[in-house]
């Protein structure tokens, strides 16, 4: 229970770091092709990726949350809702607006600033799809729903179950080497003569 609990907490800060972060830098990378454009309608203004300040604030803006969707996603110990809640509710906003566009679009909160843009044009191009038909997928993998460690009564009736195992192999030996030492200890007697009870003969 707990442990679905934190998943859900997690849920949370993954729709709130696709909403915020990944739709701000979304919107940074966006260009729409201009044709016959000069060298400032291309992102970095034609030159290097790799020295423009922007491109490199919103590819970190975009990766983040898809490392964290990816880590909700893989790691078994989290519980299925952290990464399928956020991907129903992005389905569900897809399936809306396949129906009724202007109706989608007036659920997007803060439309006016970059965040709401920038959901919206993810969602207008496909992306919120598809990263929501990744999310759900944990869902559906039986696994995921139980918990990894096993309780602690089943541990000991397991451990006492195997102990028995090992005493037939432990008291057949302590038998062997008893019969040893008194086999070593028995005194020979002269061939041919009879055992007279107690007696010894010297070497």
């Amino acid at each position: 229970m707990v442990r679905h609990l934190i998943g859900i907490g997690l849920a949370i800060g993954l729709a709130a770091a696709v909403f915020f972060a990944a739709s701000w830098g979304y919107v940074r990378l966006l260009r729409i092709p201009v044709v016959n454009g000069g060298a400032s309608t291309l992102p970095a203004n034609g030159g290097s990726l790799l020295h423009s300040n922007s491109v490199l604030e919103a590819v970190g803006a975009l990766a983040w949350p898809a490392l964290f969707a990816g880590i909700c996603i893989a790691v078994r110990r989290i519980s299925p809702l952290a990464a399928g809640l956020p991907g129903l509710a992005l389905l569900g906003w897809t399936v809306v607006y396949g129906f009724n566009v202007s109706r989608a679009v007036h659920y997007i909160p803060l439309r006016g600033d970059a965040f709401g843009y920038g959901f919206e044009a993810m969602g207008i191009n496909g992306l919120l799809a598809a990263a929501g038909s990744a999310l759900v997928v944990p869902l559906f993998i039986p696994s995921r729903w139980r918990s990894q460690t096993r309780p602690l009564g089943i541990a000991r009736m397991d451990d006492e179950s195997a102990a028995p195992a090992q005493e037939p192999a432990t008291s057949l030996l302590g038998n062997v080497s008893n019969v040893t030492s008194e086999w070593a200890e028995t005194a020979p007697y002269p061939a041919g003569e009879p055992h007279r009870g107690n007696e010894s003969y010297p070497d």
